[in-house]
């Protein structure tokens, strides 16, 4: 008989549910909200009232998806953190309620381990130890990764995230939110030499991008619209390059430091085709190993809590009713 789990991802503003069976995912399905855009960034009441009215529905077409009825699940995984706390809290309440009326077991997982254990949703798997670059919205990490559940940060943005600067990045030129990829589109196009951005150094492995957003924020408000528009490609290509430089000056030296030869990269922002190209080129060069794991399994997404919960599973590491959810959960926690 097939042990399967019923995963829910409600860390941020994207609901998500996924169906794992004996350690591989049937379904992952996401419902993405558009309620943000026009605010600039992510509204988390807003958050909370869409996941509230989403959650429901991706459950149910997970479980179609995968051909799963609701008394075939043995355990609920959810994310308890990080996140916003008005959203982990609507997806906390919903597992608790269905491992309740169920009688399964409840895993609580990390959201940024999830991210990390993404890799071995899929061939090819990293092996243990390996270093994992974790970037996104609201996190960028160095990971030390031992084990399943044995996880060091090595590294870690003192300030904004790689991911939240791009998006502010990108407000500044006018390119609504999220901006990520719309910088990444145009920076494709333009030279990434054309205009030079400061690094900021905050010593040994840590990242600080604060520095970069406020440098930026002086040069383009010198300008005119007409010549933001006529040069855009450009600054696209010059910005992204300074700060995928950050990301891989720490890489290179985590590395060196720590004598691995696997990278992995985890989080929405390794969609990124110029952070990618950068560590592809590097990992050739220095004979790495590099993991990516499939898009679909890079941003926020419950195919990945299920993984997590599948490991936890394993070794019966069970939640009670009283796990509350946790905003600023850190990995290892």
């Amino acid at each position: 008989m097939a042990t399967c789990l019923l995963a829910i991802e409600t860390s941020c503003d994207d609901t998500s549910a996924a169906i794992l069976c004996n350690g591989k995912v049937l379904s992952n399905v996401v419902a993405s909200q558009l309620e943000h855009d026009s605010w600039g960034g992510v509204v988390p009441e807003l958050a909370a009232r869409a996941h509230l009215a989403n959650i429901e529905v991706v459950v149910r077409e997970a479980l179609k998806k995968a051909d799963i009825s609701l008394p075939e699940l043995s355990a609920i995984a959810y994310t308890r953190g990080p996140g916003l706390l008005g959203s982990l809290l609507i997806g906390s309440s919903f597992a608790k309620s269905m491992a309740l009326g169920l009688g399964v077991p409840l895993i609580a997982i990390n959201h940024m381990e999830a991210h990390i254990l993404a890799h071995f949703i899929d061939e090819p798997r990293p092996d243990f130890p390996f270093l994992c670059l974790t970037v996104s919205g609201g996190h960028t990490q160095l990971v030390v990764v031992n084990n399943y559940n044995n996880m060091e940060v090595i590294g870690e943005t003192l300030d904004d995230a790689v991911g939240e600067a791009f998006d502010k990045i990108g407000k500044m030129m006018g390119l609504g939110f999220p901006a990520g990829y719309k910088i990444d589109k145009l920076a494709q196009q333009g030279n990434p030499l054309a205009f030079a951005f400061p690094i900021y150094e905050v010593g040994d492995l840590n990242f600080s991008f604060s520095g970069i957003k406020t440098a930026f924020l002086y040069f383009i408000r010198e300008k005119s619209p007409v010549w933001i528009e006529t040069n855009l490609a450009d600054v696209c290509a010059s910005i992204q390059h300074t700060l995928v430089s950050l990301l891989m000056k720490k890489v290179l030296k985590a590395m060196d430091k720590t004598g691995l030869k696997q990278l992995a990269l985890a989080g929405g922002v390794s969609a990124n085709l110029g952070l990618r190209k950068r560590l592809e080129e590097e990992a050739q060069k220095r004979n790495w190993t590099l993991f990516v794991p499939d898009f679909q399994y890079c941003t926020d997404n419950a195919g990945m809590v299920a993984m997590a919960g599948w490991f936890k599973f394993q070794n019966k590491e069970f939640a009670g009713l009283e796990t509350a959810p946790n905003a600023r959960l850190k990995i290892g926690e």
